[in-house]
């Protein structure tokens, strides 16, 4: 942790010192915040900062709006009548409903908006198919980005899948082409740089994350491959309701508004989907185009790194092929993650069965864990708890 807190405050003491100019050989930064003509609900003029997404050369608000699990549209029509430009869903949110949602919500200002969806299709003929159902759902005739969803590294991605991205953009159909990759070591991304085909990256990426990831998503600014944070939030673990145990032990105000003004105070990243499900957290989220990031949101987040710790995972990769009876420990943590960070069991659940390995073994019947996480934590007792409401 020693080493971890003295590299966070370096950045936090740079940012102050105005390190907000654009890394040396990065994509520009328009830095300007321009006050919209609406207000949020307090009151007070909305402030919104606009970056350009790498080579795209797409204008977009530094604070997105992801969509994954919101249900309310009129919180995604406000957040387009505030001037947010950049909304981002997936073919496989919702099963297909998330899409239907976001495209009548954005309705008339569809043309306004940057707009992006993921296919996790196996094959070139299922990803064409999805990209005909998106443009459907979407009420779009193209998406502005279209990603190959949740790829871990190059492997992952064969060439016939970035075949069928060429030719929806031959076709029209699409602008740009990405990969979305969760984990927090960051082999894919010079692989994307040096393959040259892909014009934006959407990774996971926050305070919580090693020096590498940092310097992956300079690269990629510098080599002008966009780039988009998700995950900014560090799994949430403030969405649950009154009285719940877990949000009241893990409640630390600012907490999670420090997490993204973090994330956006880097100039090499041009925009954030933070997910979003209420008026309030979206007029929360808005704050971090214009409030600075801080000393005090830089101690805000070194005590909140110590209490998710146990709970938190990263995502490193290093537990791959730790477990004695194979479960797949990283995603069954990412589905935990979903239900008590974010609030949502069902999208836990139903992630948690599409894991078949997951379904054949219990934590319960060994006598000790082969699992030691570099970064903390709780391994068996994480698996346990995922079982036990999953399962």
């Amino acid at each position: 942790m020693t080493s971890k807190t003295s590299r966070r405050s370096f950045l936090s003491a740079s940012i102050s010192a105005g390190l907000l100019a654009p890394l040396a050989g990065a994509t520009p930064v328009m830095g300007v915040l321009n006050p919209s003509e609406d207000k949020a609900s307090t009151g007070s003029a909305v402030k919104l900062s606009y970056r350009t997404l790498g080579r795209t050369g797409l204008k977009v608000t530094t604070v997105g709006f992801g969509c994954m699990i919101t249900s309310d549209p009129s919180v995604i029509q406000r957040a387009a009548d505030l001037g947010v430009n950049y909304f981002d869903t997936a073919r496989s949110y919702q099963n297909g409903n998330n899409e239907r949602m976001v495209g009548a919500a954005l309705g008339a200002k569809r043309k306004q908006v940057v707009l992006s969806t993921k296919t996790e299709a196996p094959d070139k003929a299922g990803m064409m198919q999805h990209l005909e159902r998106s443009l459907r759902e979407l009420k779009t005739d193209y998406i502005d980005i279209w990603y190959l969803h949740g790829r871990s590294g190059p492997a992952d991605i064969p060439d016939e899948h970035i075949e069928a991205q060429q030719l929806a953009r031959q076709q029209g159909k699409v602008r740009f082409i990405g990969v979305s990759t969760h984990g927090s070591q960051p082999q894919l991304i010079p692989w994307m740089i040096q393959k040259r085909v892909f014009d934006v990256v959407l990774a996971a990426y926050n305070f919580s994350m090693d020096a590498a990831m940092d310097e992956a998503i300079a690269a990629a600014a510098k080599a002008g491959l966009g780039v988009v944070a998700m995950k900014v939030m560090a799994g949430g673990f403030q969405s649950h309701g009154p009285g719940d145990p877990l949000a009241e032990k893990l409640a630390r105000p600012g907490a999670l508004l420090a997490a993204l003004k973090w994330v956006v105070r880097n100039p090499a990243v041009a925009t954030t989907i933070p997910s979003i499900t209420d008026m309030d957290q979206l007029d929360e989220n808005l704050k971090a185009m214009a409030e600075p990031y801080s000393q005090t949101d830089a101690k805000t987040l070194a005590a909140h790194l110590e209490q998710i710790r146990p709970l938190y995972c990263r995502m490193c990769g290093q537990c791959d092929g730790a477990c004695q009876k194979g479960l797949p420990i990283a995603d069954v943590l990412r589905c935990l993650a979903y239900a008590e960070g974010y609030g949502q069991f069902a999208l836990g659940r139903e992630r948690y069965l599409e894991l078949a390995r997951a379904q054949t073994a219990r934590c319960a019947d060994c006598a000790s864990c082969t699992v030691d996480c570099p970064h903390g934590v709780h391994v068996a007792k994480r698996m346990a708890r995922a079982q036990e409401l999953f399962a």
